[in-house]
Parts: structure tokens; sequence; C-alpha cells
């Protein structure tokens, strides 16, 4: 089976988010793919099988299997278009456990089409503004996988430094933290944090802005953004509402390929 790493969310290598993208022949069980992302020890490890219509696509964390991952599906439809096994003038097709999900090339863009996840304000748990560090005034807000958390400025975003041993106690996939941008190319800035799946600090999360887009859409008045996770690796990524669905964009560079013999 071929393997590949690719940095996912930056136009030039070692920036983005990296992923592993393992491309199969045949189904495999598991607890062979949990260990394949263990041994690569990356945010996700994307996992491809060709169906009659489409690839069927599942993505692992070092600890757990994960429902929706943006940057891994980006990462793996560069590699289909790079090594010609889609022409680039094919959309790429998934079978996912969030439903068919869809990604075409825009020049060296790649536009991915995602459920939309809109938040709904919540009671902030103590335990998350606590692990965060930041005031019990900051508005909290709940989507389908993570929390959103908004503060005040980019700032002081960059400069958080939460505490991961109490964030992983919170019962949720991850924790956005967001914030309006401080730079006249970007419209809103964020980080994501996801200890309780085995992720610390998510470098640049594609699924993130399936929840950032639309809140951010209603508070800008806005359906075409762009927006920067301000990380340290950081990376860039498109946003547009599209009723219910977010379209989510980013470029991708390949790292590395090889083969994977066990």
């Amino acid at each position: 089976m071929k393997l590949y790493q690719v940095d996912s969310f930056t136009d030039s290598p070692f920036g983005g988010n990296p992923a592993a993208v393992c491309l199969m022949e045949t189904t495999r069980e598991e607890s062979w793919m949990l260990k394949v992302a263990r041994e690569m020890n990356l945010s996700e490890t994307a996992f491809c099988l060709p169906l009659y219509d489409g690839y069927s696509l599942r993505w692992f964390t070092p600890v757990t299997e994960v429902d929706l991952c943006g940057h891994a599906t980006l990462a793996t439809a560069h590699v289909l278009w790079e090594t010609g096994l889609l022409e680039t003038n094919q959309n790429a097709r998934f079978q996912t456990k969030s439903g068919l999900l869809t990604a075409r090339l825009d020049g060296s863009w790649v536009l991915m089409d995602f459920p939309a996840d809109p938040p709904e304000a919540c009671p902030a748990p103590h335990e998350l503004l606590e692990a965060l560090g930041v005031g019990s005034a900051s508005p909290t807000f709940r989507g389908r996988f993570d929390y959103l958390v908004e503060i005040e400025d980019e700032a002081t975003l960059t400069n958080l430094k939460p505490d991961y041993l109490k964030l992983r106690r919170v019962n949720t996939r991850g924790v956005i933290v967001t914030a309006p941008s401080d730079r006249r190319d970007c419209d809103f800035v964020s980080r994501f944090f996801a200890p309780a799946v085995g992720v610390d600090e998510d470098p640049v999360t594609g699924s993130a802005h399936c929840t950032l887009c639309p809140y951010w859409s209603q508070k800008l008045g806005k359906e075409d953004m762009l927006a920067r996770q301000v990380s340290p690796r950081g990376g860039v990524v498109r946003t547009e509402m599209k009723g219910a669905r977010v379209i989510v964009g980013g470029q991708a560079v390949t790292i590395f390929a090889g083969d994977l013999l066990a």
C-alpha cells in the first residue's frame, strides 16, 4: 500500500497541518488502522479505499477514530489528483461517517463541501473556561462535535496557554477558541484543542470551520471569508456558506511518499 504525508492548508512545506494518507486496495481491520495511525503519530491518518462511485474514507488520531476531519480529507483529495488516480477535472467523492463529502480543484486550492455545524449558545462548563484561562464572560457555544469560545482579540488568542490535563476532562471532541482578526487580509482567527482524542493542539482544523464559518458569517454578515488558524505552524482556510453546507478550502504540499509494508 502507498503511504503519503501531506501538509494541508499551506502552500509551503512544513507549514499547515500534516496528515498521513494510506491508499488501500482491500479492507483492513479497524485495529490495524489504529496501529498505523499510532505509528504515524500525527493528528490524523486517513484511510482511503476505492468504491464503485468514489472512495470510502476514514480518519484516525493516534487514539481513536473520528467522524469528520478536514485537513486529512484535503490531503487525500490532493494525493488522488497528484498521483493521477483522479483527473484534475474530476470531483473527489468520499463516503464517510459524516455522509457524502466532495472536493474539487480550483487552481491550486482544494474546495471541500462539508455539512455546516452552526453552534448554539450554551452555559460554559466551569472546567472549560478554567482550563483555557479565560474570563467567565467569554461567550460559549456548542456545535455537534466541539465547544466554541470567543475571546476579545487575536493577541490574547495567540498567547493562550491551556491546561491540557483539565481540558481533557471536558466532555467534548475539541474546543475551538476564536477571535476577530487584527489583519486586513483575514476575517477571523482560531485555535483548536482536542486532548480528549489525543491531540493537544491541532495545527489547522478543517472540520472546526464547519462551525466557525456559520458563526462568523452571522456576526460579520458575510458569506465568503478568509480565516487563519494561529497555531505555531499556522494555516489559511477559505470558507463560504452555501445554505446548510460549508465550502472549506485549502492548499496542500506532499512531503513524502512510500510503501507501507506491514
